[in-house]
């Protein structure tokens, strides 16, 4: 008998139906599920894990740091449940296949049960990105004969950095803070403290930000039949200097207009980091709200494995008969898409393409996974369709020396912009040529400006830079951050807790938050991940643990000599960014004599009103989740309560009332 072993339950029903002879066969012990099928005369058992079924410990427990020896062991009672019911399906087995999913953690999720469970030293390994019929097929009659083992063991390897260096850390952080005299909750990671030095550069910078003013000039011209607005394109610095822009007015100038049409291509393809950053952009999603969708619609077998890094479609996908169950779902998009070859982007993955629609008919989905699935559907399909034609449209007007412009742009054929939703802003302009007369000159003051925030899709973007995390971890990096009250807001502001663990580090131990350091890392399982032979792999693995417990042993003796000093700065913090964020977060007085409050939801990071009385009083009120929040300088002439001002890029500020009034 045959034992195929799948990540997810979902995931062994889609494997099992696509490989039975006839009807899969459901069987249940302690609700956990598995189906037996005949394939070609070859009885098959297919089961399945929940992920992850072993984690990591140490081999003795303790409180100090750095920790240890490490160990894998079964993880609790639901996973167990699984756990169990592998161990006697893999009794009556003689032949085992992995067809866990196919990248790094899917690897060591599938080795770990074989080597655990199965007490087995290798197993078939199926390949597959997409859970579509077809595929799965090919997957299994093409199975290779070994496992990854360059996935496997860059599997373990993280998750043994990543333990030692996320317990040992956060373990040094907490026993400062608790010997200063409270408990809280802190953690600090190979990756995350860099992360959190990327974020704190940023706050660090804005804080110190000072404006300065300077003015734009704007000439209004005529030709006598139409008026244009010109700018200097220049800032002026200096206020003086605005009286030569002044004695402009009245004066003829020489206007002249050129056009150029340019070609704009597709973008290309959905890699992971891209359809994060596009869904927060389009829609309004956090990253970690993209990937868990994703994994859904790729579970349901309507899209492609979605962690990836890959911008390219080869043909072997099968493009063209999507594209064809596509255009009937979508016609009106069919005319635009005339490429033979789709446009594809640099970045490539060895293990899967880039994120594709397999074509497949949608069951039921929410309303968010119905919005991401089309997003990709479109991102897709513009890949095969023409490039948009762009009209672009300069006005130059010179006098006194001066040259003045103003830029148009026009789209003259929509191509793929018509599938697509990507930001195109059409600003249309006259034709004006010869002489010209100056009707006004306007001045503009101005601020300059900080530097921008980021938000969760731009640091996310930012991490894949610089090669930090993985494409799976980035999302639960930056959730973990707001979740410990190092960071808050859409707009990413670092708060006082966030920005004292991060200076404490870089007083005490820079090398936490070394991005160099994490980087090498990287580079070092990347080099695993790609090696074949299995020697070398394990002298690889060796190599990189033993400087790893080198490096946190140097970190932790650092930490240890300073921690006193450690632990008070981040009380004095903790004090104060609680404080600080309790008094900025009241709105107004509850009607039960508490405090009305603006909350973060931990699990949604959605923002809403709720009293400081929870749980005596359960009164929330929705907010807009769009745009910077601040409080108004007035009261609801309905309600009495305090009113908010949205701030949203390119839109008046909106002025309303929380609690629902119309006002």
């Amino acid at each position: 008998m045959q034992l195929v072993i799948t990540e997810k339950p979902r995931a062994s029903l889609k494997i099992a139906s696509a490989l039975a002879d006839n009807t899969p066969v459901k069987q249940s012990v302690s609700g956990v599920p598995y189906y037996e099928i005949t394939r070609k005369g070859k009885k098959i058992i297919v089961a399945c894990a929940v992920g992850h079924l072993f984690g990591l410990k140490e081999k003795e427990k303790t409180s100090i740091y750095p920790v240890k020896e490490l160990e894998w062991v079964e993880k609790g009672d639901f996973a167990q449940k699984y756990s169990s019911v592998i161990k006697q399906l893999a009794k009556h087995a003689d032949d085992f296949v992995v067809a866990c999913d196919y990248d790094v953690e899917g690897e060591i999720i599938g080795y770990n049960i074989i080597r655990f469970l199965c007490k087995q030293k290798d197993a078939k390994r199926m390949k597959f990105s997409t859970l579509t019929k077809d595929e799965l097929e090919n997957a299994y009659d093409k199975a290779s004969t070994s496992i990854n083992w360059g996935q496997a063991i860059a599997g373990e390897t993280r998750h043994n950095l990543d333990f030692m260096y996320g317990i040992s850390l956060s373990r040094a952080l907490m026993q400062a803070i608790k010997k200063a005299g409270t408990y809280k909750t802190l953690s600090i990671g190979r990756v995350q403290g860099p992360s959190l030095a990327i974020l704190a550069e940023k706050e660090k910078a804005i804080q110190k930000f000072k404006s300065t003013p300077y003015w734009q000039v704007f000439l209004v011209i005529s030709d006598g039949k139409t008026q244009v607005n010109v700018v200097y394109p220049k800032n002026i610095l200096k206020k003086e200097e605005l009286n030569a822009f002044l004695e402009l007015k009245g004066k003829t100038a020489e206007a002249k207009t050129s056009k150029e049409d340019v070609l704009m291509q597709p973008l290309a393809p959905f890699d992971l980091t891209t359809l994060q950053t596009e869904a927060y952009r389009v829609l309004g999603l956090t990253p970690s709200e993209t990937l868990q969708i994703a994994q859904t619609l790729y579970l349901e077998g309507l899209i492609s494995y979605p962690r990836t890094s890959s911008q390219k479609l080869p043909a072997a996908i099968g493009y063209r008969k999507i594209l064809e169950k596509l255009k009937a779902k979508f016609p009106a998009f069919a005319k635009a898409l005339t490429r033979r070859s789709p446009i594809e982007g640099k970045q490539d993955d060895p293990a899967h393409p880039s994120i594709y629609p397999t074509g497949e008919n949608p069951k039921k989905l929410n309303e968010a996974e119905k919005a991401v699935y089309e997003l990709i559907i479109r991102r897709f399909m513009a890949c095969f369709a023409e490039d948009a034609i762009i009209e672009n449209k300069k006005i130059s007007v010179k006098v006194a020396g001066k040259e003045f412009v103003s830029k148009g742009l026009k789209i003259k054929r929509k191509g793929w912009l018509d599938v697509y939703p990507a930001r195109v802003n059409e600003i249309l302009l006259p034709d004006i040529n010869g002489k010209v007369k100056i009707l006004d000159v306007k001045t503009e003051e101005k601020q300059t400006q900080p530097p921008k925030r980021y938000t969760q899709a731009s640091i996310i973007t930012e991490l894949t830079k610089r090669k930090l995390g993985t494409k799976g971890t980035r999302a639960n990096i930056v959730d973990t951050l707001y979740t410990r009250g190092y960071i808050k807001d859409r707009s990413i502001v670092v708060t006082n807790l966030g920005l004292s663990v991060e200076s404490t580090l870089e007083k005490y131990s820079p090398l936490i938050l070394d991005e160099k350091l994490t980087r090498e890392f990287e580079e070092g399982l990347e080099k695993i991940q790609s090696e074949k032979n299995k020697s070398k792999i394990e002298k690889e693995q060796g190599k990189i643990l033993t400087g790893a417990r080198k490096n946190l042993e140097k970190i932790s003796q650092q930490l240890k000599n300073n921690e006193d000093k450690i632990g008070n700065g981040l009380l004095n913090a903790l004090k104060i960014t609680r404080e600080k964020e309790f008094q900025d977060n009241i709105l107004c007085k509850c009607e039960c004599g508490e405090n009305l409050l603006v909350r973060i939801s931990k699990k949604t990071r959605k923002r809403f009103v709720a009293c400081s009385g929870y749980p005596k009083c359960t009164i929330t009120f929705p907010l807009p989740q769009q745009g910077y929040l601040k409080k108004a300088d007035k009261t609801c002439p309905k309600c009495g309560r305090q009113m908010i001002t949205i701030l949203t890029k390119g839109r008046k500020p909106w002025t309303l009332c929380f609690a629902g009034c119309g006002v």
